[in-house]
């Protein structure tokens, strides 16, 4: 009995795993509105009858799926918020050129203009990843670096926000002198009330 669980949990489990390997891919490549539990059936292998088992309908499938996306950033210690910053700004940057995760960005933040659930699960994948430059601000104010609170949330969105600006809008480089821009003008102007 005890291996006939294990051996049906194991199947489970990379049933569930390729079903959200192929939701992923379509979210990258076609956005959430383009999601379709036929085809993700299909290529996976695992019947609808299966996904519907483990996700009652497709939008628990596509929030499961884009609480996943990539984008953690270990936090760095380089000794200074500057070189933290322009640390975590170059990881997040690589990420935002070349990881997958990154073309789904823009349909989750239209999705989740109209669902609340949607919302909620951007909300937590935001803090996730913005919890990193949380961490090395408040290393900053603990060795008396010029942050203060309120610099801080005016800080995050300056720099993180000139990445997204430049990867969906703009579409100009992300490259490594951009990245110094964006540390001088942060640091350079993170003492000055905002």
């Amino acid at each position: 009995m005890v291996g006939e669980s294990v051996k049906l949990g194991g199947r489970t489990e990379r049933s569930k795993a390729a079903v959200l390997a192929e939701t992923y891919r379509q979210l990258s490549q076609s956005g959430l509105a383009n999601v379709s539990i036929d085809e993700i059936s299909r290529v996976s292998g695992v019947s609808k009858t299966t996904i519907y088992r483990h996700w009652p309908s497709r939008s628990a499938l596509l929030i499961d799926a884009c609480s996943r996306l990539g984008a953690t950033i270990p936090v760095p210690d380089t000794g200074t918020l500057s070189g933290d910053l322009h640390s975590l700004l170059s990881v997040l940057a690589e990420q935002l050129r070349t990881a997958s995760w990154s073309a789904a960005i823009p349909s989750i933040a239209d999705a989740a203009e109209r669902d609340p659930d949607v919302s909620a699960m951007q909300t937590g994948w935001q803090k996730a990843v913005m919890a990193p430059f949380r961490s090395v601000l408040q290393r900053a104010k603990e060795r008396g670096e010029p942050v203060s609170d309120r610099d801080s949330s005016h800080l995050i969105a300056m720099t993180v926000g000139a990445l997204f600006y430049r990867r969906w809008f703009s579409r100009e480089p992300l490259d490594a002198p951009f990245v110094d821009i964006i540390v001088e003008q942060a640091i350079g102007g993170s003492h000055r009330s905002f």
